[in-house]
Formats: C-alpha cells, structure tokens, sequence
C-alpha cells in the first residue's frame, strides 16, 4: 500500500499542484548533467523539466536579504552523523535534508527527498520513491548510492552514531537494498509502528566527498569547523559560507535546492543566515530587543513578560504557543545498590518504593502554585508523561486531581506513617522522614521547583533539603553514582511519538532514571509498561497503538515513577516583518521552514 492515498495522488500529478493540500509534487526538467558549483549570490538556479521539486504552500515572498538568529553555544561540528549538542543539530538542520520529514507544525510524516513510498502488508518492508533531478548544493547530483553510503555510515557500530539505536529494530540494524537509482528498500527485523518516523533522523550525506574519509576511517572527524565550505555539501535549504570562531557563523542559499513556492520560484528566499554566538538568554533578549536578532525561541516566562511590554514600539511580536513537549519531574532513587547502601539509605528507599508514599507527595505538590510562581501562568500542570501539547497522544481521561493535603496524609497513614508531637512526619520504626532533592544550579526553573516542593512538604512534616548541583554533577549522581536520595528533571520530548521515549519506560532503556540500575524483578506495574511499550512499537493500527499507549500513561499516573509537575508553554519571538513565520511546538521551533521565510518590503529596504 501507498502511504496515504493523498500522498499518492500528490506525486502522480505533473500539471499543476493541488492548493488545497499543504504540500503539492510538481515535475520540472533539469538541463543535462554537469552544472557546474554556482556562487549563492547568483540568486537560486531556475527549475528545469524532470526536476522533481516539492511546491510549499507558504504565502509566495520576496527573495532577498539575510535573517539573524542566535545560539547560545558555538557549534561543536558541522557532520550530521555524529552531531549531538543542540547548537550544532540547529545549523546542521538548515544544511542537510531527510527522506521523510516530521512537520514540525503538523508533528506528522510527509514527503521529502522521497517522493512517495510503499509499505509491505506486514510492516516489514519499506520501499521509497526518490525523487529525480535533485543535486546537492555543490551542484553533484543526488540518487540512491547517496542514500545507500548514508545509512551504511549511519549504521556502523565503529562510527557510533547517535542515531544507531533507532535504526535497530527488534533487535537488528535495518538493511537498506537499492532496486534502481532511484527505488530503495528498507527492511526491517519486525513491524515498527513509528518506522516512517525514523528516517526524519537521518541526513542524505553526499558519498562523492566522505567515502574516502570513511573507508579510512575519518569521517567522524570530518567537516569541522574548520573545514572548508568548498569541503562541505548538503540537501537542505542553505550551505556553509562562513565561520568566525567566538563570533558566529554563516549560511548562504543553496541554490540547487529542491522546494519551490507556488509561483515555481526556487526556494529559499533569503540569501544569508547567520548565528550570532550569544552567551545566555539574558543578553539573548537584549539583542532581540534592539533588533540585532530578527527570531528568538526558548524563552523563559520571565523574558518573555519583559518583551511583551514592548513589542509593539520595538517591532516584533511574541508568540505563546501553550505547552509544547517538555516535561518536568521529581523521581526518586529507586536503584538496587547494596553494595554502596547505608542503613539512612536503606529505610529511605523503603519509603520511596512505596506506592501511597509516592502518591502522597504528588497529592502534596501544588501544581497550579509552580504554574503561577515559577512560569508566571505560563505553563500547564501534569500528572503523567505527555502533555496537552502532543496533539495526537495525549490522553484526556487521565486523573488530574487538584492539591490536597488531607488526601495526601491519608496516603501516609495508609502506608503506616503517622506525626510526632513536634509535627514531623515518622515511619512505623519511628525514622523521621527527611531526605534531599537535588537539582540543576545553573537551570533558575528547576531550582524555583525544588524550592516550592520543599515548602509543600514541610506541611506534611516532612524535612527536605535542596542541594544545587552543576548539570554535569547531577547527571553523574543521576547516571553513574545513583548517590541522589530524589532529583528534579526534565525531558524535552524530541518527537510526539511514543517511541524516542522507550528508553524512558522499557525496563532496559538507558533513561529509566527511578531504576537504572536493576538486581530484582520488576513489579507488575514495571512489567506492565514495559510490555505496552512493546506492544505499540508493533502495533500498525493508530486506534489500537493509542489505546496501549493510553494505559501507559494511566500506569505512569498511578504509580508516579516520575512525578510529573508542568509542562513549559513554547515561547518564541520574531520581527512583525517575517513573512511565513510559523513557530512549532517540536524542535526547531522558529526556523524549522526557513526556506519559505522572508521579510516584506519594509524590511527588506533595511541595510542590515
């Protein structure tokens, strides 16, 4: 079968694209082979007959310009295949291209360098539709060898990529076949609901320039900073023109690229982009507001009241677009760890392993308080896993009782605690109830989160100390030590889908932060999950995955291995004068469409 009957119909048509689909195919002619590597201030190259493009259905705009963005760090390497540090992933994104995309607007699959594609009955065979004519942006032409090196790199456990993990499943690396030049075929060991989901992960890197450094086993030094843009060649929407080390770097128009506007126009529209390196958020805005940066996105509730005072005077707007994927938590340490276990570590775990007792502090948690007094309304409460943002895995019937005191010493008493005449809270055996939470020093949310916690509890007479740690410290407590007693997190959701999440809820998932380390067998709520999570990543029916999916959630609300607190509104920011600007609530979220961006006439006049 087709991916969608609409997908199929979309690629068939050769005359004029359907404007009432969000994507439409045309076919253009390209004059033959051998164009030669053009400069970016040539403008884009025309379309051409059996160029097969994708039409965008943006409001058509003015070429032109430069657009300027910000990163709070420097990028650590320009090579999509071991790439990991969100600086870098965000350049990285605008330079190369994927065979099928996550909208991030839509958060669903569409066509990209694959123009259609067709799966076997039993969801263990993809075979994708390339399409024809595409070059990269040193003008070499693009076709199914491309393809075949990219995931052969990929997939080589000697170049540990970060995207091995979801290439394998059920166990085993997918196999990738070519058919013809432009026909390939993936197979994969079981049926993997999400599997068109995977290939979004993975960028078409050109063979002609990293066979030789990968069959000399150099290519995960390759394309550093330092290399030379003639060195460097992608499918995205820009290329590399120029690093200034402490300074920024810049991206000019790709102009082979392979999407056009609806007037046929060769996309992108802008000729330049540039990342000014810009230390933290603070000094972010402060650019932002003197209109040295044109777009700005994780932006704290604090920022962002400070910059609505003033967008109408200083020429922007501001963008809140409710709660995206991010969710925050408070765990506690659940590990088996005997070896390095003393007594006060022994009794506290006897607490932290009980139910009531993990329930009686969610009870105790006022939600709605971190909302107003840490994201100054700017967020949304929760109580399990996915937010109200994840459009289409959210799942509504979950509980989400408001605070109660008295519900959660009832809780306590359940579970055999009871007060002492000086109101502190005690176990059966008569241990006080105290322990510490650590969080993340440099992260000001998180640090207000313990803070109310810690406030919270004290009216159930328990005594909780905060202890501040450098990110890198507490991951290693978190990760390698286990010596943390409860910790406050957060997970920032990189797709909607359930399963860049496994790793979180199969027993075995390098995330499982409440138990990593695991001697004993699971309880049956553990087991539970961790078979619904295998059971969707198999499952091929959305209505049937969902269900599996929604008794997740469900488990994860009732035995709170993560107490899950709120959920961050998306917060973002551009000038008035960005046309098709379109922030998303999945990663990137300001400039996931930066080829259709472009600013109207009165920016455009700007010296910039």
């Amino acid at each position: 079968m087709y991916a969608s009957e609409s997908r199929k119909a979309s690629e068939t048509k050769s005359d004029r694209p359907n404007f009432k689909t969000a994507i439409a195919i045309a076919m253009f002619a390209i004059i033959a082979a051998g164009l030669p590597r053009v400069s970016a201030a040539q403008g884009p190259q025309p379309l051409h007959a059996g160029e097969e493009v994708l039409v965008t259905s943006g409001e058509p705009g003015r070429f032109g310009g430069k657009l300027v963005a910000s990163l709070r760090s420097e990028p650590k390497t320009l090579n999509p295949i071991t790439a990991t540090d969100i600086s870098s992933l965000q350049v990285i994104g605008l330079m190369a291209a994927d065979l099928i995309h996550i909208n991030r607007y839509t958060q669903r699959t569409e066509p990209a360098l694959a123009k259609s594609w067709k799966v076997s009955r039993d969801g263990k065979i993809y075979t994708l539709q390339l399409r024809r004519g595409l070059r990269f942006s040193d003008g070499s032409p693009f076709n199914a060898d491309d393809v075949l090196f990219s995931f052969q790199v990929f997939l080589d456990p000697k170049v540990h990529s970060a995207q091995l993990d979801l290439l394998t499943v059920g166990g085993k690396p997918i196999t990738v076949r070519k058919i013809d030049d432009y026909q390939v075929r993936f197979d994969l060991a079981e049926a993997d609901a999400a599997a068109e989901r995977l290939f979004d992960s993975v960028a078409v890197v050109p063979r002609h320039l990293l066979q030789g450094s990968y069959q000399n086993g150099k290519i995960a030094e390759t394309w550093g900073l330092a290399t030379s843009p003639q060195q460097i060649a992608g499918l995205g929407p820009f290329r590399i023109q120029e690093y200034v080390p402490g300074q920024r770097i810049t991206l000019e128009r790709n102009p082979y690229y392979w999407k056009a506007d609806r007037q046929y126009r060769r996309l992108p529209y802008f000729d330049e982009i540039t990342f000014l390196f810009v230390p933290s958020e603070d000094a972010e805005v402060i650019r932002f507001q003197a209109g040295d940066v044109d777009v700005i996105s994780r932006l704290s509730a604090e920022n962002f009241s400070a910059l609505n005072n003033y967008q109408r005077a200083r020429g922007y707007n501001l963008f809140d677009l409710g709660p995206g994927l991010q969710y925050e938590f408070l765990f506690f340490n659940l590990n088996d760890i005997p070896s390095k276990q003393t007594e006060e570590m022994a009794h506290k775990q006897e607490w932290f392993r009980q139910v009531n007792f993990r329930q009686a502090i969610s009870a105790a948690i006022d939600r709605e308080g971190i909302v107003r007094l840490v994201y100054q309304g700017r967020a949304a409460p929760l109580w399990d896993q996915v937010t109200p943002g994840n459009k289409l895995w959210f799942n509504s019937a979950v509980p989400r009782p408001p605070r109660s005191l008295e519900k959660a010493r009832e809780l306590l008493r359940r579970a055999g605690f009871s007060w002492k005449s000086d109101g502190a809270l005690a176990d059966s055996r008569g241990h006080t109830v105290e322990f510490t939470i650590v969080a993340g020093a440099g992260n000001a949310q998180r640090a207000k989160i313990a803070t109310i916690i810690q406030d919270d509890l004290s009216q159930l007479g328990m005594r909780v100390q905060i202890v501040p740690l450098e990110f890198g410290a507490l991951m290693n407590r978190a990760f390698e030590t286990y010596d943390y007693e409860a910790c406050v997190l957060g997970l920032l959701g990189s797709d909607a889908d359930p399963n860049p999440e496994r790793n979180v809820w199969l027993l075995d998932g390098g995330m499982h932060l409440w138990k990593l380390h695991r001697t004993t067998p699971p309880t049956p709520w553990e087991a539970e999950i961790d078979l619904l999570m295998r059971q969707q990543l198999t499952t091929l029916n959305y209505e049937a995955r969902k269900r599996l999916y929604d008794r997740v959630q469900q488990l994860v609300a009732e035995n709170l291995p993560l107490i899950c607190l709120v959920s961050p509104h998306v917060l973002v920011g551009a000038k008035t004068s960005l046309g098709n600007f379109r922030p998303a609530k999945l990663n990137d979220y300001t400039l996931w469409n930066a080829e259709e961006l472009f600013f109207r006439q009165e920016e455009s006049a700007k010296t910039r």
